[in-house]
């Protein structure tokens, strides 16, 4: 079965000129499209379909790719959110991905690496193309030693291990063998102390800094 996407940007042309290119994929799909933000949520909440993906473009009006991204990371956090946009600057990449953006890509992407993301983001749950990676490892370089000024339990450093993985909250809480309400706290005490909001910004901590 093919996964399911849908297209969020306010040029309709190119939304189309990419719905149009990803029909041509073998495993992907698109469902609908949207022209900001805000039609995403109406579309969502009037029982439209739930995709797997979203590729969400960042300059929008209305509700923009930043709201958006945050919005979907706290109602729809099963969505795997792909940042198709024209800006590569360090602001925007850092920010999509500490909004909940699992996958960041230039909009002049050749189709076939279009198709190699989504794939990645499928089995592997993220992808950063090189020169993202390089802005997130600068940034994180940037950080002045959270690990060194930031307490950090051992437990709440056994969790960090498994945020890098595939496995589910439940499946991290079988691992650890607490309950999966247990491991809720650690994650969201982790996001508080390091200041970040998602998974992923955990997982790239977790990285950076030896704990996978």
């Amino acid at each position: 079965m093919k996964k399911t996407i849908v297209i969020v940007d306010d040029h309709i042309l190119i939304a189309k000129a990419l719905e149009g290119i990803i029909g041509n994929f073998n495993d992907f799909e698109v469902i609908y499209v949207c022209e900001n933000g805000q039609d995403l949520i109406d579309k969502l909440e009037n029982n439209s379909q739930i995709p797997d993906f979203i590729l969400l473009d960042i300059s929008m009006p209305i509700m923009n790719g930043f709201e958006t991204a945050a919005w979907l990371t706290k109602n729809h956090p099963g969505i795997k959110i792909m940042a198709l946009s024209m800006q590569g600057d360090d602001n925007s990449v850092i920010k999509m991905i500490k909004n909940g953006a699992k996958g960041y890509l230039l909009k002049n992407t050749h189709p076939k690496d279009l198709e190699t993301a989504l794939t990645k983001l499928n089995t592997d749950g993220f992808f950063y193309p090189e020169w993202a990676t390089r802005i997130i490892l600068s940034s994180l370089n940037n950080e002045k030693g959270a690990e060194n000024t930031v307490k950090i339990s051992d437990r709440e450093k056994e969790f960090l291990t498994y945020t890098v993985t595939e496995l589910s909250y439940k499946e991290i809480a079988d691992r650890m063998c607490c309950s999966p309400r247990t491991v809720e706290s650690y994650r969201d005490q982790l996001c508080e102390k390091l200041e970040l909001k998602t998974r992923v910004g955990l997982a790239v901590f977790a990285m950076k800094n030896g704990f996978a």
